[in-house]
């Protein structure tokens, strides 16, 4: 058989690999474990040690598989990395970071030198090339997963400043630790080839890097353009795959001709350059939303075929006479990093609850880190693939323990909100009346995470048939007993009794409480003007319905849009807590790409919003869109 028709049966083997592997990497979130490491187990399981599925020969046919999906895992670390959302919490990220890059680094590269005496196959090796392989060790031992604890903080719905140091951190992080590879890698290679170390080398590798700063310069640029031109988005994210796996090409290409020209190996590092690119498009460009769109779609399929690749690689001979190393390294990177938090956590001045406990945040590890060690696979045959897998199984670890540990710290710290009432205040609500219409209204605002309480002065009803919405009775709408009740920490009151009972309620609501919103509805329409008064939005049931048959016959679309009649979809006003987002114009706002904001409220009053209007803290958008988007953005947003 050809070596064409060889590869060809090899990715037909590895595609129906990657099929199996998504249906099955399933049952691993039954059980609570990240999809990555499913996607590990079965490539494992079916590579050359265990089922041979996929021989060993036929990995380096793959490897082209593995540079795309290691330029878009760059992309994605770029576009996280957007600066204007990180203003607050600057010094913390800053000195959290470089306390974790030096510490990790040094720390963790000392212990990998000290071990080399004892591991398999660096015992034999030069002191220089021990030195190079502890540099990449603790590199490596530096790399974060932003896609593991964006993951985790979104679903424990984590809002605080500790949760945006630790997103800051970790996506800092992974940017910089490519600048640092391409260094170290750099390093390692005059290292090991013997040349001298002289001040013409520091030259070169300052070259090597600008001119990788550069080319991602270019890279960005490029991204732009593909994004602008009028095309499908099918093609665009094949031009943006395309453009990425030609920087690895190009890559390649200058280090062989310069090698052939001059003897000597010029390495521009492609990961930096499409992180560069990435950043570019994502700080520095108006299609900041749509190339954002396009890695949230294609992230989980890159991730799917990389981790899966990734372990039809893994040496499990490697594993099994290394375990014991691979637990030392686990414990050794775990106490440098215990000393980094704290202190950099010290010099920025953090609370020392926070800075005890900072370096669980930062434990996970996955996707940049183990594409840097297939990096270090390709450049060093001879021994690369051994130290890859030692890591590896270190990497796999940290995914098995790092997210409980992220769960557990941002519970410790106080910033979770997985209960009904997200924001105090914010999502709390009591209902004035006992009826049908109050019930449903209840169990509605309940579906949709509000706290809700219906409050009456009825005391014969049968409290079984409302046992999941919480039933008060009080003995009149005096002061005392509506504070009672929570009136006076409710951020929304409806009132749905007589329009005297209803005018009582929303007078003591208006002048005691200053309650944000008060909902009332009106029996007689001679009282409209009365309730407005005292700032309430007035329903009125005689004229509602006619009002909103109207918009029907004349706006079908917006109008059951406005309603979340769409499919999961749904239009909810927003208040601006986060200070981070105060001063940021529409148009610079980081929001999902299916979100589309309908108004601006500042200080009561309505504001004609344009894409150069600025958010102020306070402000309350009315926003549209999926139920999964708002309750992300309302997290961001709202979270203090």
């Amino acid at each position: 058989m050809s070596t064409f028709a060889e590869t060809i049966v090899y990715i037909l083997s590895f595609a129906i690999i990657v099929v199996s592997s998504n249906q099955i990497s399933k049952l691993f979130l039954k059980i609570k474990l990240p999809l990555i490491t499913g996607f590990l187990f079965i490539g494992i399981l079916t590579g050359p040690y265990v089922l041979n599925f996929v021989p060993q020969k036929a990995i380096k046919s793959l490897n082209f598989v593995n540079d795309i999906s290691l330029s878009f895992i760059a992309f994605a670390a770029g576009a996280e990395l957007y600066l204007r959302e990180f203003r607050s919490r600057r010094k913390s990220i800053k000195w959290m970071t470089i306390g974790q890059l030096f510490f990790t680094f040094v720390l963790g590269g000392a212990g990998m030198f000290l071990l080399t005496d004892v591991i398999q196959f660096t015992n034999g090796m030069s002191v220089e090339s021990r030195l190079a392989v502890s540099i990449l060790t603790g590199i490596i031992f530096v790399a974060r997963s932003p896609v593991s604890a964006i993951a985790i903080i979104n679903e424990q719905r984590a809002s605080g400043p500790f949760t945006q140091t630790t997103i800051g951190v970790t996506v800092l992080t992974d940017v910089l630790i490519i600048i640092l590879f391409s260094i170290g890698l750099s390093i390692s290679q005059y290292l090991i080839s013997g040349i001298d170390f002289s001040f013409n080398t520091i030259l070169i590798l300052m070259a090597e890097l600008s001119v990788s700063l550069f080319v991602g310069y270019l890279l960005g640029r490029l991204l732009v353009l593909i994004l602008s031109i009028q095309v499908t988005t099918d093609v665009k994210i094949f031009m943006i795959l395309f453009s990425g796996y030609s920087i690895f090409i190009l890559a390649k290409f200058v280090k062989v001709y310069t090698n052939n020209l001059f003897s000597y190996e010029f390495y521009i590092e492609p990961l930096l350059i499409c992180i560069i690119g990435s950043f570019y498009v994502t700080n520095f460009s108006k299609f900041r939303r749509e190339f954002l769109k396009i890695v949230s779609k294609v992230t989980p399929i890159i991730y799917l075929i990389f981790f899966t690749l990734t372990g039809l690689s893994v040496s499990l001979d490697v594993i099994i006479t290394s375990w014991a190393i691979a637990i030392v390294l686990l414990f050794l990177r775990i106490f440098s990093m215990i000393i980094g938090s704290f202190v950099g956590g010290v010099l920025a001045g953090d609370s020392m609850r926070f800075n005890k406990v900072g370096w669980m945040s930062y434990i996970t590890q996955a996707g940049v880190a183990i594409g840097l060690l297939t990096v270090v696979e390709e450049t060093f045959p001879d021994w690369g693939t051994n130290l890859a897998t030692i890591l590896l199984t270190v990497i796999v670890i940290n995914q098995f323990i790092g997210p409980p540990m992220l769960k557990w710290v941002l519970n410790y710290v106080g910033e979770t909100h997985l209960h009904a009432s997200g924001i105090d205040g914010k999502q709390r609500v009591v209902i004035f009346g006992l009826e049908n219409q109050s019930y449903a209204l209840a169990q509605q605002l309940k579906r949709n995470n509000w706290q809700v309480s219906i409050v009456t002065l009825r005391t014969n009803f049968d409290s079984d048939n409302y046992s999941d919405v919480k039933i008060q009775t009080i003995n009149n709408f005096s002061l005392n007993e509506l504070s009672n009740c929570g009136a006076d920490k409710a951020s929304t009151i409806v009132a749905l009794k007589t329009d005297e009972e209803n005018y009582e309620i929303c007078k003591l609501a208006y002048d005691k409480f200053g309650t944000k919103s008060i909902v009332v509805r009106v029996n007689n329409y001679y009282n409209y003007n009365r309730f407005q008064e005292l700032g309430a939005i007035v329903v009125c049931p005689s004229t509602a319905i006619i009002r909103l048959l109207d918009h029907y016959v004349r706006s079908p679309q917006a109008t059951s849009l406005l309603l979340g009649e769409g499919d999961n979809k749904d239009t909810v006003d927003i208040e601006i807590k986060n200070k981070d987002i105060h001063g940021i114009t529409l148009r610079n706002l980081r929001i999902p790409s299916d979100i589309i904001i309908l108004s601006t409220k500042r200080k009561g009053q309505m504001i004609i919003s344009t894409g150069y209007t600025r958010i102020r803290y306070g402000d309350i958008l009315t926003v549209v869109g999926s139920i999964k988007s708002i309750n992300e953005l309302r997290l961001r947003f709202e979270g203090e």
